[in-house]
């Protein structure tokens, strides 16, 4: 049988780089050879392209980009070609891909960026539309879509860089301390900050700036913060519910890599029923959004049991280790088999 012929890409202009290195390595050590020819695509933090054909060791320690084994190459948009172009010794290449699996983390990856290329070029591709991936990402217009579709969401103020700081501060006296001041359109907790008081709220607010354009400060939700694993397109399977515990602090990017004073307990530790109304709220928001291929949805439960929406990472982190990955084996699903699922729901609905 043919092999199906995947461009892996990964790295990117991102915070997010070496999480993308670190997930890329494991889908590459675990996808069957045997059913799929692999490409790799790297995209380095500067934003040059280029076609790697090394070994998982330089892309571990970040040296795959000085290698010989590097050559500059792109996504073309031209849909006739559907592929990659590469430049080798001044000889132009093409190659035509079947599929390609987006392992980018954050901003141009993440968003909506990469996927809009890919929908120009006609390829089929892991994971969600353009639109999809856009919204997700933004904090703000994401909260937005879910309460409207009936889902609670933190009580929030969103500020551009033009708002004034006096107006801003007043308007967060009603949500009381902490606040949890985010970067609208960051991943991984890069640039949060959680401010006890109207000092720390400042600070807060410049650090976010320096993320991004936008930014949303929101009110602190008692209880602990959970996620569910969402599989498929039309129809998805999900994961067991994942329960994260913080011994202190916040789940910031250090600790979600670390995991130094943080445990991931799966199953959760909760209520069977509790379990099946995550679930039925991540599936009802995957749908909300327009996901496809898949996502985590993660959500609080408050003291009382109520549901809280937080956000939903189109391409979460994806390790053997991962929360997503581990919340499917919980399920039944392998490593493997759930690259595979993905590759195949790609091309079942094409682009």
């Amino acid at each position: 049988m043919k092999k199906i012929t995947v461009a892996i890409l990964f790295g990117g202009c991102s915070s997010e780089y070496e999480v993308s290195l670190k997930s890329m390595s494991s889908v590459l050590e675990n996808i069957d050879q045997d059913k799929y020819h692999v490409i790799l695509i790297g995209i380095t933090r500067e934003g040059r392209w280029l076609r790697y054909d090394g070994s998982i060791d330089r892309i571990l320690d970040n040296s795959w980009h000085q290698s010989d084994d590097s050559v500059p190459a792109f996504l073309s948009p031209c849909r006739q070609m559907q592929g990659i172009v590469a430049l080798n010794n001044g000889t132009i290449t093409t190659t035509k891909i079947d599929v390609v699996f987006p392992v980018l983390h954050g901003k141009n990856g993440e968003d909506g960026t990469v996927q809009g290329l890919l929908e120009l070029a006609g390829i089929p591709f892991v994971g969600c539309h353009t639109l999809s991936s856009a919204i997700c990402m933004d904090k703000d217009f994401a909260h937005i879509l879910a309460n409207s579709s009936g889902i609670k969401t933190p009580r929030s103020v969103t500020a551009f860089k033009n708002t004034n700081l006096d107006t801003l501060i007043s308007a967060t006296k009603t949500l009381g301390f902490p606040l949890y001041v985010k970067p609208a359109k960051e991943g991984s907790s890069n640039g949060i900050t959680k401010a006890q008081n109207t000092a720390e709220l400042i600070l807060g607010i410049e650090k976010a700036f320096s993320h991004d354009n936008k930014v949303v400060i929101e009110e602190n939700i008692p209880g602990f913060e959970v996620g569910c694993a969402v599989l498929g397109n039309s129809d998805v399977i999900v994961g067991e519910v994942d329960e994260i515990e913080l011994l202190h602090g916040f789940f910031n990017y250090e600790e979600k890599y670390s995991l130094t004073t943080a445990l991931i307990h799966v199953p959760a530790r909760i209520e069977k029923e509790v379990a099946e109304k995550i679930k039925e709220t991540a599936i009802h928001l995957y749908q909300v959004f327009g996901c496809r291929g898949f996502a985590r949805v993660d959500m609080f439960i408050t003291p009382n049991g109520d549901v809280v929406f937080n956000e939903v990472n189109t391409i979460p982190g994806f390790t053997t280790k991962s929360r997503y990955p581990s919340m499917l084996s919980s399920a039944g699903l392998s490593y493997t088999e759930v690259i595979d699922k993905l590759i195949s729901l790609a091309m079942e609905e094409g682009y």
